[in-house]
């Protein structure tokens, strides 16, 4: 995002709130109808299509707040909602006279129903079920109706309960085969979260039991369950729920206008820097304490070696002061007092995996989450030599940019690919949701001499031009974009960016996700002059579209691949149409720029590759999976008899075996890593292992396959293009 522009929009919203704010008085000094009406102010002022605050949008509210806090329909009773009803088109006077009113109402309410179905879950739960009704239950909650009585709403709960149980029955009853053994991902693709609020307890477990024992084992699996999600809510407070209605009333402007409470800020910085200062280790909320679940690489944890995954963190001492007991808190206030500044020091009491007990002391330090970074490898086929550079996200640290972000990461990537001998390269931007617009439009000039890469508007405002401005090319050589439709944001500006220069060609699905917005995070503190309510948090504000250098906007209909391939998202609804309340799309004028002039035949490489996945048994394969798994999501009516459900699930089976090839898939190709990555596997057996899983993974990827033989075709151009010019 550009610095000047945040800058620009702060002023304007200070030179306003400084009057609008300052002397303005709350009753009861309320924080939280402060926040709405700060809220509310900055949608009204900063956002690129502000919308009126009306009855309909009042409608919106409701609908939406009773859906997300009570999304599966097993809390509120129609009573509730007739009750709740009273406000349905008052929300909007609610908002601008910042009265909560309505809030207050449904989150009493909500305590005191969650309070109930503490009681009948337990009730259902101490009833055995019977397997062998037949009976169903339909899973499209959206459809159906509040429980009219506590009786109804227990019915509701013990079908849902006899659903969530079948699966661990069935696992108990039958003894499941190789086939069906899971095997657990080495690498945790969360890579923003400093905790896992889930984990698998319970592996399948070989031994069978008999239907009576399985039935008890399957119902006590699910208590335990709900007892540890009880648990996680009532540390939730009063506070929590109201960010909850906060963002409902913010993602009413647009899906990625979001408020963030202080401690969600501080998240969202961490998965965009890719870095934070602690100790390295992710936990998770037990009743003995907070458990390790998994140690990043590199981290004091990493490097001291004295714990390991499995131990619970019982006390937190800090610099030799007297430690506090953790068993019991909010796991977010355990990591606050585990987490601290750089060069500091935590003792922790830990119970180990062994039972003994140990205080272990650390240093803290910047903590690099590896795998949200970019990495890249080696690809060998036919004594050519090919580069693939995987890019998570964008990347960047907003306090500095100087620091670690993803375009100088890129650009030493190339560097070390060329270095190698690459011939071509592959950019892997599937499942990349974007992030920072700076370090696109300077990744971009990587690939291009000079030019517009993107831009970009403000509401009611001209466009601005965004340029590479550099004339150094890093890489002149062949290049493939890989999208899938989670590729969204940055990832469609650099991907249309090429695609317009004729640049690059890209592989991937039918479009990108298609979101074609700008957002600048504003801290609301910064809005008023005095404030004694400590940290207010801030707002992701969209603020500004952005265009490709033709005109066309992303927004909606993204980016269309110039070889289209099938992949398993590709009938489900993932992408920016199917999101709330969506900006339009629209045009603009194209920019002034000229297309890549480096290869002849590039419609040709496009129609051979095409030809090629047309007559792709795997592809084939593929695209059939993705139509099967589209049905399966289809289907919202389940059979609660388990002979209907083992019938079902033997269907299921024989499709899995079906479509199991697809994973078997051998591409041919050789993957390796670069030199300096293999210096650190001398230190780091678990980066080697996660590279070794990567390769493999590659290895069976039809996608980058393909990318290659186009790299091997554009190459091939090159080198014809190049004769032909020598006879002239």
């Amino acid at each position: 995002m550009k610095r000047n522009l945040a800058y620009a929009l702060m002023g304007m919203l200070l030179s306003v709130a400084s009057c609008s704010f300052t002397n303005k008085s709350f009753e009861n000094d309320d924080k939280d109808k402060l926040l709405l009406d700060l809220i509310t102010y900055v949608l009204e002022k900063g956002h690129y299509e502000p919308k009126t605050i009306d009855d309909d949008f009042s409608v919106s509210v409701f609908e939406d707040f009773i859906d997300v806090i009570d999304p599966t329909k097993r809390y509120f009773l129609a009573e509730d909602i007739k009750e709740f009803e009273q406000f349905k088109f008052q929300i909007d006077d609610q908002i601008n006279s910042t009265d909560i009113s309505f809030f207050n109402l449904v989150y009493d309410r909500l305590i005191q129903r969650m309070e109930d179905a503490k009681g009948i879950y337990k009730e259902v739960l101490d009833t055995p079920f019977d397997y062998t009704e037949k009976e169903n239950i339909d899973i499209d909650y959206e459809k159906l109706p509040f429980a009219a009585s506590r009786k109804d709403l227990k019915e509701r709960w013990r079908q849902q309960l006899k659903y969530a149980t079948l699966g661990t029955y069935d696992s108990k009853v039958r003894k499941p085969t190789k086939d069906e053994e899971i095997e657990k991902p080495l690498e945790i693709d969360e890579a923003d979260q400093n905790v896992l609020e889930e984990e698998v307890d319970d592996e399948i477990s070989e031994e069978t039991m008999n239907p009576e024992e399985a039935e008890v084992f399957s119902r006590e699996s699910t208590r335990k369950t709900l007892d540890e999600f009880f648990d996680f809510v009532s540390d939730l407070e009063r506070k929590d729920w109201f960010v909850q209605y906060i963002n409902t009333i913010v993602d009413e402007f647009d899906p990625h206008t979001y408020y963030f409470a202080p401690d969600d800020k501080e998240k969202f910085d961490v998965s965009m820097s890719g870095k934070f200062e602690g100790i390295g280790a992710r936990l998770q909320k037990k009743p003995e304490g907070a458990k390790i679940v998994d140690i990043i690489s590199g981290g004091p944890v990493w490097r001291d070696g004295q714990l390991e995954v499995g131990d619970e963190i019982l006390k937190v001492g800090q610099e030799g002061e007297e430690p506090i007991n953790i068993v019991g808190m909010r796991l977010d206030d355990a990591i606050k007092l585990i987490k601290g500044a750089k060069g500091t020091t935590v003792d922790l009491t830990v119970r180990k995996i062994d039972g003994s007990m140990d205080v272990v002391s650390l240093t803290r330090d910047v903590v690099e989450l590896e795998e949200s970074f970019a990495k890249s490898a080696n690809i060998i086929k036919d004594n050519q030599k090919f580069g693939l550079i995987d890019l998570p996200k964008f990347y960047v640290d907003f306090d500095d940019y100087t620091e670690r972000n993803a375009a100088t990461d890129v650009a030493k990537e190339v560097e070390r690919l060329k270095e190698a001998g690459a011939e071509g390269l592959i950019l892997d931007l599937r499942d990349n949701g974007g992030g920072s617009l700076k370090t696109v439009v300077e990744m971009a000039g990587l690939f291009i001499k000079d030019g517009p890469i993107v831009q970009v508007r403000s509401s009611g405002k001209g466009k601005d031009v965004y340029d590479d401005k550099d004339e150094r090319i890093q890489w002149d050589g062949p290049l493939v974009i890989l999208v899938n439709e989670l590729s969204a944001s940055a990832s469609e500006i650099l991907a249309a960016a090429m695609q317009d220069y004729k640049r690059a060609i890209v592989i991937g699905s039918q479009q990108t996700f298609g979101k074609g917005t700008v957002q600048n995070v504003i801290p609301l503190e910064n809005i008023v002059r005095s404030n004694d309510h400590d940290d207010l948090g801030a707002i992701k504000l969209t603020t500004q579209k952005f265009y490709r250098i033709n005109g066309g906007s992303t927004q909606l209909e993204g980016v269309k691949s110039d070889v289209v391939v099938p992949d398993k998202y590709s009938y489900i609804d993932l992408g920016e149409r199917d999101q709330s309340n969506p900006l339009k799309w629209d045009k603009i004028s194209p920019a002034n720029y000229k297309a890549w002039n480096g290869y002849i035949d590039y419609d040709r490489t496009i129609a051979n590759s095409k030809k090629r996945m047309d007559n792709s048994a795997q592809i084939k394969l593929i695209e059939e999976n993705a139509k099967w798994l589209k049905s399966k999501q289809d289907e919202t009516v389940i059979s609660l008899n388990y002979d209907a459900y083992v019938n079902d699930e033997e269907k299921a089976k024989e499709k899995s075996k079906y479509f199991k090839t697809i994973t078997d898939y051998d591409s041919k190709l050789t993957f390796e890593s670069l030199k300096y990555e293999k210096d650190l596997f001398v230190k780091d057996s678990v980066l080697q292992e996660k590279r070794d899983r990567w390769h493999k993974n590659l290895a069976k990827d039809v996608y980058v396959e393909e990318a290659v033989n186009v790299l091997q075709d554009l190459k091939n151009n090159s080198l014809e293009h190049g004769k032909l010019a020598a006879k002239d």
